[in-house]
């Protein structure tokens, strides 16, 4: 279970068999679920410079989720 450093993110977790990726944020808990992550794109998430940033970018409205 990485732990990120972000201001927004707190943690993610990845199950490769359903492609589900779960995410904690700061202020509002979680997990709030998305469906249909390619593991590249999780991977992103954990080196990405900022986490807020690439989730508003390449997550956020680009994938099923319960939120």
């Amino acid at each position: 279970m990485p732990l990120l450093r972000s201001s927004a993110i707190s943690r993610a977790e990845y199950n490769e068999n359903t492609r589900t990726l779960a995410i904690w944020f700061v202020e509002s808990g979680g997990p709030y679920d998305f469906y249909g992550v390619p593991e590249a794109t999780y991977n992103g998430l954990l080196r990405a410079p900022s986490a807020g940033t690439y989730y508003n970018t390449y997550i956020r409205d680009h994938y099923r989720s319960n939120r």
